[in-house]
């Protein structure tokens, strides 16, 4: 296996935990963002970073000032009833599709080594501006089965056309390694800006799965911020070019 874990602080392994909440840049950045807001109100600390192949090149500051190469940041967060949630972040994802494949995998296996048993993978789906949704898309039938006890929404006829991304395998992989994989759907106009989906996604992940989150109000301001500061300035269809003429939404 070519992953190099950095575990950080006194770490060794991943601690006892709830959920596995899971997220990279894709359609509004809604789950990164998500993910980032319950770091922030609920507080984290680093467990560890994964260093897989196939990233972009780009070495950046970390919070200490320090220059790092480039990695994915899992982290724990212990919430208001002492619940544990761990929460994996990248920046980027590889562009090649078979080093996306070598990395979901390669993820995968170290989840399952460390006895990693639920994750819920983070997404942003283009829709109309009237359609404010939060759904679930499980990737087994009695895990499904489970979730609609629950009262969580869940799909059977999205998204349509499928997806793709490193986001997508990992959702659909649980499975292959007897895990419970779900992805967590949110509509948005595609805006990197869409504040209260971000936030419409926390309160709908908090309410099914118990988590006893801090909530964000009404976009308060460091989530705008946060939103702000990782919009894309190009505004051209990056999407489309990745995704060529497949017709499966990039997550």
């Amino acid at each position: 296996m070519t992953l190099h874990v950095e575990w950080r602080g006194n770490h060794q392994q991943l601690p006892e935990h709830e959920v596995l909440l899971i997220a990279f840049p894709g359609i509004g950045n809604i789950g990164k963002v998500a993910i980032e807001t319950i770091r922030k109100l609920d507080g984290t600390n680093e467990v560890a970073r994964l260093h897989p192949i196939g990233l972009p090149p780009l070495a950046s500051l970390d919070d200490d000032g320090l220059l790092a190469p480039p990695h994915l940041s899992l982290n724990q967060t212990v919430n208001q009833d002492g619940l544990s949630i761990l929460t994996l972040v990248g920046s980027a994802q590889p562009n090649e599709p078979s080093q996306q494949s070598m990395m979901a995998t390669e993820l995968m296996e170290f989840f399952k080594a460390q006895d990693v048993h639920d994750l819920l993978v983070l997404a942003g789906m283009i829709d109309a501006p009237e359609r404010k949704e939060t759904f679930a898309v499980a990737s087994s039938a009695s895990h499904r089965i489970d979730l609609e006890q629950m009262g969580v929404d869940v799909r059977r006829d999205e998204p349509r056309s499928g997806a793709i991304g490193v986001t997508a395998l990992l959702a659909s992989m649980g499975p292959l390694y007897g895990m419970n994989s779900t992805c967590i759907i949110t509509t948005t106009v595609g805006s990197s800006g869409d504040i209260l989906a971000s936030q419409r996604m926390i309160e709908r992940i908090d309410d099914w799965f118990n988590l006893c989150l801090t909530l964000p109000k009404e976009g308060n301001e460091w989530l705008k911020k946060k939103l702000a500061s990782i919009a894309p300035t190009n505004t051209e269809n990056l999407v489309g070019e990745l995704t060529g003429s497949h017709d499966a939404f990039y997550m």
